[in-house]
């Protein structure tokens, strides 16, 4: 593959053969974020697990200290004060069998994410085919299936992202923007990293962080050493 001469010149900054701590490797990632614009720094971790077994999936949200520098547009499937609350939190669009409508029948999908409460998920379920392959479809293990309907939806907005396992055994999430610093970078890092190696399967043998890199989204990628983040 032919990289451009930025990609170049940042990788010349890169020891390939290093394991960087995590401060030092977020500090490069900031020097080498050499786009227009301000490239989002993601984090890259891949698991001692077999994401083919049910007992060794790995799935969860957390909050972001800092968000993620992004303007998240979130959508509310609810009724009633749930729907209330909803637009109180600062949810783009609300509704209920019409929003479903939109979604099934005009391919409505221009939103980040999309939270409902238990007693809608009967008729959210069949939204399955249009929201799964993209990522969107709600679930109680991220915290957008839930009765409290105007915290998931805050909580969205501040930054709340969603991690779980590919069929490579890997979490691939954001963790800020290059402009936010190495510092606030480290603190949303952690953060993460702490919620992968907490949500650690009990049937997962061996080491659980086999790998894990950060890198911008037009920079190199860099690795760090996963022993230090307790797993």
């Amino acid at each position: 593959m032919k990289h451009g001469k930025h990609y170049v010149d940042s990788a010349k900054l890169i020891d390939r053969s290093k394991l960087y701590e995590a401060d030092e490797a977020l500090a490069l990632c900031c020097q080498t974020a050499k786009a227009k614009f301000d490239e989002t720094v993601e984090l890259h971790v891949r698991l001692g697990v077999d994401s083919r077994h049910a007992d060794q999936q790995v799935r969860g949200a957390v909050v972001l200290p800092h968000g993620t520098g992004r303007d998240v547009r979130v959508v509310a499937i609810c009724k009633g004060d749930a729907a209330k609350a909803a637009e109180e939190a600062g949810a783009m669009m609300v509704g209920d069998a019409d929003l479903i409508a939109k979604i099934q029948n005009e391919g409505f999908v221009d939103f980040d994410v999309l939270v409902t409460t238990p007693d809608m998920m009967g008729q959210v379920g069949r939204l399955g085919k249009v929201l799964g392959p993209r990522g969107l479809m709600p679930n109680p293990k991220a915290g957008t299936v839930t009765p409290d309907i105007g915290r998931a939806v805050t909580e969205a907005k501040a930054g709340k992202i969603e991690y779980r396992l590919d069929k490579q055994n890997i979490i691939h999430v954001p963790v800020g923007k290059a402009s936010f610093g190495a510092e606030k970078l480290e603190e949303n890092l952690r953060t993460v990293m702490e919620a992968i190696v907490k949500a650690k399967p009990a049937a997962a043998k061996g080491q659980y962080i086999k790998s894990a890199t950060v890198a911008t989204t037009m920079g190199p990628g860099i690795k760090m050493n996963g022993a230090k983040f307790g797993a």
